[in-house]
């Protein structure tokens, strides 16, 4: 447990220091998505966009995973950090595709991960989960392949939707 909070408390300075240095705008983002982490995982969470031009793009998230392991249904808090890469110089901030590289933690796993985003609204990554210790999620082990489609509706669009 202690290296996740090091893990996630070393991540936050970094991205910390990031902003730090320039001036960035942030846009909120709510997530859903679907995890397979050697069981199927639903995810409903938060994430916050901080770009300050187009071409590279910072995200940390936090969310709920939920699912059945060993029978059992569970809950698993999440936390993960993204760097969206597009190397089109001088263009409007809808690219159509951005290339990603983050990783997600949970109290049980940490998984580096890579993958594309249509927009920056929709995601598919894949990764390796490398176990915290020997956690387990009612009794089942929390490592090995890591893949996630997530969609991130930004809140302006649902708050404009609901106008």
């Amino acid at each position: 447990m202690m290296n996740f909070r090091s893990a996630a408390a070393v991540l936050f300075i970094f991205f910390l220091s990031i902003m730090a240095k320039a001036q960035y705008t942030m846009h909120k983002m709510v997530s859903v998505g679907y995890t397979y982490q050697n069981q199927s995982f639903g995810e409903l969470g938060g994430k916050l966009l901080f770009l300050k031009n187009d071409d590279v793009i910072y995200r940390l998230g936090g969310s709920a995973l939920m699912g059945s392991a060993g029978s059992k249904f569970a809950i698993m808090p999440k936390l993960q950090a993204d760097v969206l890469l597009n190397f089109d110089k001088n263009v409007d901030f809808y690219h159509s595709y951005y290339l990603l590289i983050g990783a997600e933690g949970t109290n049980k796993y940490v998984a580096p991960k890579i993958g594309v985003t249509l927009f920056g609204i929709l995601d598919l990554t894949g990764g390796y989960a490398f176990p915290i210790g020997d956690a387990r999620l009612n009794g089942k082990e929390m490592k090995g392949l890591n893949v996630n489609l997530t969609l991130n509706v930004p809140t302006v669009f649902i708050h404009d939707m609901f106008k």
